[in-house]
């Protein structure tokens, strides 16, 4: 009797631990899903900014409050050590990197659909392969050179003569691809020596001190409360969307969590229908769900392989 019993408690205990586990991956999935939420939602409140805050100011802001709240999260916990750095002029560079992708994801806001910029951005991970192929000196297999090339067929079919996304303001996100790819890039060689909590916190503080060299030229009164209120909901949603995200990865492997970050794309679509009645053509979602299929198998790839980490494209 008592060895088929202690079988059994066994077994119960390892089923157990499995649903654990899968509880673990589905609150890991439901967290990532609510970070593209809120970097849907800042893109659109992005958007929304634009007609009323110059845009460097709106940028300003955006960083001095991930800064500020970043520093007093965690300069208590970590102390001196936030700050320590083997490489200052990398960090420099970095955050000198985000703070143009982060510029150009404005003006792009200004002048585009909420979807179909954040579409074009998110072929980002794609770009990441070829750069990482170029100045990495990754091997690149034939799968994800097919991936690649889906996703650029994508960009040009939403970027197609006659589309409505088709004007000189698609070199903006382009630009914002390019920049934040090699962002990527010098994070991947980064982080293999530095604290990722120093990098955010570089990051932060440089974007400030970089977009304040700008702010006496651009520094407005704004005409009523509700552009401040909109400019404290972009901070807090940007910092909170990037402490979701790693609450999800502290659940789920990156390898799970990866492919849902393109649901992005159908927030994007829900915030341009309900603030500004946008809503994309046929050939569009074509384009769009191209983008998303081969954006979300070649990031997977990519943090399977454990070459190059994904980090979502920021505004």
């Amino acid at each position: 009797m008592t060895g088929p019993t202690t079988t059994t408690g066994g077994l119960d205990v390892r089923k157990s631990s499995r649903d654990i586990e899968s509880e673990r991956i589905l609150a890991g999935i439901g967290l990532v899903l609510l970070a593209t939420a809120c970097f849907a939602t800042l893109d659109t409140a992005t958007k929304l900014s634009t007609a009323g805050v110059p845009i460097l100011m709106g940028v300003w802001f955006r960083y001095a409050f991930q800064a500020i709240a970043t520093t007093v999260v965690l300069l208590p916990r970590e102390g001196a050590a936030l700050l320590r750095t083997r490489h200052p002029k990398f960090q420099l560079l970095r955050g000198a990197l985000l703070l143009t992708s982060s510029t150009l994801a404005f003006f792009s806001l200004r002048y585009m659909p909420v979807a179909e910029f954040t579409s074009i951005v998110l072929i980002a991970p794609l770009v990441i392969t070829l750069l990482a192929a170029i100045t990495l000196n990754e091997q690149v297999s034939p799968l994800r050179w097919a991936l690649v090339a889906g996703g650029f067929v994508g960009t040009l079919v939403i970027l197609r003569p006659g589309g409505e996304a088709l004007s000189w303001a698609v070199l903006l996100p382009i630009g914002l691809v390019l920049t934040n790819a090699w962002f990527q890039v010098l994070t991947s060689k980064l982080v293999r020596t530095e604290n990722p909590l120093t990098m955010h916190f570089y990051t932060g503080w440089v974007g400030t001190l970089m977009a304040s060299l700008a702010l006496p030229f651009v520094w407005t009164s704004l005409p009523g409360w509700e552009w401040w209120a909109l400019l404290c909901l972009m901070g807090f949603l940007g910092t909170v969307g990037h402490f979701i995200l790693i609450l999800a990865y502290q659940r789920a492997p990156a390898s799970t969590l990866t492919p849902y970050l393109y649901a992005q794309i159908a927030f994007a679509m829900l915030g341009g229908w309900v603030m500004f009645s946008q809503v994309p053509d046929r050939l569009s979602l074509i384009g769009m769900a191209l983008i998303a299929v081969c954006g979300a198998a070649g990031a997977w790839l990519t943090v399977r392989e454990r070459r190059v980490p994904i980090e979502p494209a920021e505004s």
